[in-house]
């Protein structure tokens, strides 16, 4: 039976070390490269099958090769791929991501196929038929198609269906309207954000008090990614920083998607909000080690098979 469900964006990603600067006219040179499947949604339900956790993914793919590409790294792990659907009038999504010395991304997108899903397309009787215990939301304000205040009402339905429901936003030009953020808020259990994009958000740089701000605005509990320094968690039983193991960043591409597989995976095994932040900081932090989005759920070093 299905434990979680993931609605959200997909990508072919093309990652490319080290690139500094784009000149105008030169051609480019670098030394690394990743392809594979990327995007918040596949990214997170690629990390959860990973750790062995039975999920499906709610998204949309072009019929294209970049669409064959993508679902064979969903095969690899095991992401059900029942709630897929694909649209010959759009294009998987693509993005290019420019990773410089500093291991920061850069990223050149174009959304596709994501941009046909809509609040419709969340079938909530249909998860809790399934078994799913878990509703989570990914990349949300790069899919234009449910910025509407109708998925907030679906989000409820899900909350109000005994589902555990999360959202995790992803920075965008969208986020200059929060609106659509907060109708989604008071149906969430879980609210995931960085620190960049909580201060965009709420114009406040301090991590409490931004999480905060989500609170009041309607969220059970918030979760502030603050990279290297772990995350902050504000709710009504914990306010503080959760630390994690600092490590060596080769790229910081899907680390936050990476936490939230690891956040996730934690809470089915039946985990307390802290003991997830942990497991989150855990997985964030092994994404940090190898090139691309989802690289670090398939080392040789550490490979998780799906159960």
């Amino acid at each position: 039976m299905l434990k979680v469900i993931v609605f959200g964006n997909v990508a072919l990603d093309v990652i490319c070390r080290t690139v500094d600067d784009v000149p105008r006219h030169d051609s480019i040179v670098f030394d690394q490269v990743s392809v594979s499947a990327g995007g918040c949604g596949s990214n997170v339900a690629i990390g959860l099958a990973a750790l062995g956790i039975p999920v499906a993914l709610v998204a949309r793919v072009g019929e294209d090769d970049s669409a064959g590409l993508v679902r064979r790294y969903w095969e690899r792990v095991g992401v059900s791929q029942i709630y897929l659907r694909s649209n010959a009038d759009y294009p998987t999504g693509v993005s290019v991501g420019l990773v410089d010395s500093q291991s920061q991304p850069r990223f050149v997108h174009t959304s596709g196929a994501n941009k046909t899903l809509s609040p419709a397309d969340l079938e909530v009787q249909q998860y809790v038929a399934a078994g799913a215990r878990n509703l989570h939301v990914a990349g949300f304000f790069v899919l234009p198609g449910i910025l509407t205040p109708e998925f907030g009402q679906k989000l409820l339905e899900a909350h109000r269906a005994g589902l555990e429901t999360s959202l995790d936003v992803v920075r965008s030009v969208s986020m200059r309207n929060p609106q659509p953020l907060w109708d989604c808020l008071p149906a969430l259990d879980f609210f995931f954000c960085n620190a960049q994009e909580a201060e965009i958000l709420t114009g406040l740089a301090q991590a409490q008090a931004a999480a905060q701000e989500f609170r009041r605005r309607g969220a059970a509990s918030v979760i502030i990614k603050l990279g290297e320094q772990g995350c902050w968690l504000e709710s009504a039983q914990f306010s503080g920083r959760i630390t994690g193991e600092p490590v060596q960043a080769l790229d910081t591409t899907g680390a936050g998607d990476a936490f939230a597989a690891g956040f996730l995976a934690a809470r089915v095994q039946g985990a307390d909000a802290v003991e997830a932040c942990q497991a989150g900081n855990a997985a964030g932090a092994r994404m940090l080690q190898s090139l691309g989005a989802v690289s670090g759920w398939f080392t040789s070093a550490g490979e998780v098979s799906p159960s």
